[in-house]
């Protein structure tokens, strides 16, 4: 296997355990700021790595790089009524059971002088900021990793510069070839002299700054002569160009073809552009929005990575990819034919993407995620504020402890989701390069 491949395997995660050392810090600092006796802190899960005691915590990484945690004390209530230092054993079902046996072990920490340092005494707010500082540092991250792509590396866009793919004769549409062939037509660009490198700048006294206005002004414009201005070795100069009419594909969509368009015959070149500050703030909010909804979509995906693990099906580009498919594709980056920009720019958007995707994913409202914990905080802040509007007692902690047969079985299904994608990206794994 080749050295590069499994180097970008390797850099790639320890990209990953950085981003999941960075979203638990984003715990513990506001868990220490408010008082809370914080036990462990760890990235990765399984057997201990490596590990450090400092004061109260437990610092350390542990083997499978799959997530991390922050050990709280105290994340569930007693149950009203009874003693804080001890929960009753009876039991009147096996979910209260169950109930019960999760308080007991949550107040098993508890030492004595801890006690107002629990996490469910602390207040509704927060509570709310101590969980939701983790989501908070992967946004961070995601925001800072895009800043960096479009700021600093820049964007792959197509600059109006004559590739050196481009065909010196027409081709027709109908024909699915690459190659010029004996009697072909030349083209425009290739009569008029246009050589790999030339910079469009205008055409017609239209000035050219875009790809998009070369092929705007191109397509716009009849057969028959016309002024070409170029920069050629950083050399203005014009050229006279015969333009031709023909019918082309639509720009973007392939599938439309327009009739009679002006053609010139030059393709364009690939470059890296880079954006400015302001441009992160959309750019961003765009592909908030699309995990949004490929979230809302995931159940529905999944069915496509069980039809592509167990029937062969191909694997959709835009449906989920595990820790180890993504691992897999960091290899593929680095032991690509991609310049060393491009692989940068793939590096970091693939980073910035899992932050993203990391951060949305634990703000859903449901146990064992951030978001349960975000919920529980919300309603006992709403609950509370009510109490004082309506002069009422001060109501006690939301009891999340009673939504924990849910939590169990909604671990349940995302382990069963996190082996599907294991298998599915071991045994049909989605390619970046083919």
């Amino acid at each position: 296997m080749d050295w590069l491949f499994l180097l970008g395997i390797a850099i790639f995660f320890i990209g990953l355990m950085a981003s999941i050392g960075l979203h638990e810090i984003g715990h513990l600092l506001p868990a220490k700021l408010f008082g809370v006796k914080v036990t462990q802190y760890m990235v990765g899960f399984g057997p201990t790595l490596w590990s450090r005691r400092r004061g109260e915590t437990e610092y350390g990484v542990k083997w499978l790089p799959l997530g991390g945690y922050v050990r709280m004390i105290g994340m569930l209530p007693p149950k009203p009524g009874d003693d804080p230092g001890k929960v009753r054993r009876t039991s009147t079902g096996p979910f209260q059971a169950l109930i019960e046996q999760a308080r007991e072990v949550a107040l098993e920490e508890v030492r004595p002088g801890d006690e107002n340092r629990v996490f469910y005494r602390k207040k509704w707010w927060q509570k709310v900021i101590v969980m939701s500082g983790g989501p908070a540092m992967n946004f961070v991250l995601a925001f800072l990793l895009y800043a960096l792509l479009l700021v600093g590396i820049g964007v792959p866009t197509y600059a109006p510069i004559v590739s050196p793919d481009t065909h010196t004769c027409v081709i027709p549409i109908s024909e699915q070839r690459n190659e010029c062939r004996p009697g072909d037509l030349p083209t425009p660009a290739s009569q008029a002299g246009l050589k790999a490198g030339d910079r469009l700048v205008s055409l017609g006294g239209q000035k050219i700054e875009k790809w998009e206005d070369a092929q705007r002004i191109i397509r716009s414009q009849p057969a028959g002569p016309v002024d070409l201005g170029i920069v050629r070795d950083g050399r203005p100069m014009t050229l006279e160009v015969s333009l031709i009419t023909q019918d082309r594909p639509k720009p973007g969509e392939p599938d439309v073809i327009e009739k009679n368009v002006g053609f010139l015959g030059v393709l364009p070149t690939e470059v890296m552009e880079q954006q400015s500050f302001g441009a992160v703030f959309p750019y961003m909010a765009d592909l908030t929005g699309r995990v949004a909804v490929a979230l809302v979509n995931l159940p529905e995906k999944m069915v496509g990575v069980w039809e592509a693990a167990f029937s062969g099906a191909e694997r959709d580009p835009e449906g989920p990819v595990g820790v180890v498919g993504a691992g897999r594709m960091g290899g593929e980056i680095l032991a690509s034919d991609l310049t060393g920009v491009q692989k940068l720019y793939v590096f970091v958007n693939l980073l910035a993407g899992f932050n993203l995707a990391i951060g949305m994913f634990n703000l859903i409202p449901l146990l064992p995620l951030d978001g349960g914990h975000i919920a529980g905080g919300l309603w006992e802040g709403i609950k509370r504020g009510w109490a004082r509007i309506m002069r009422r007692p001060e109501p006690s902690y939301v009891d999340i402890a009673k939504v924990l047969p849910l939590t169990y079985a909604l671990a349940i299904v995302m382990i069963v989701m996190a082996g599907l994608l294991v298998y599915a990206d071991l045994i049909n794994p989605l390619r970046l390069t083919g």
